[in-house]
């Protein structure tokens, strides 16, 4: 019987800790476009040449 004097309150706060990250995370912009990132890969116009291209011209214009 002492044991669930004990756990509730320690489940309580656990819940109020996640509640209160998920109430960061909502207003910190962390679900503000879940769409976008994963459509990013299957949009990707550039070829891999044209962006190795891209990279050396950068690079050869560094001294």
């Amino acid at each position: 019987m002492i044991v669930i004097i004990l756990l509730i309150p320690l489940s309580v706060l656990i819940a109020a800790g996640f509640l209160t990250a998920f109430i960061w995370a909502v207003r910190s912009g962390q679900y503000e476009d879940t769409c976008t990132p994963s459509m990013r890969l299957l949009m990707d116009d550039e070829s891999r040449a044209e962006r190795a291209k891209i990279s050396d011209k950068d690079k050869v214009k560094q001294p």
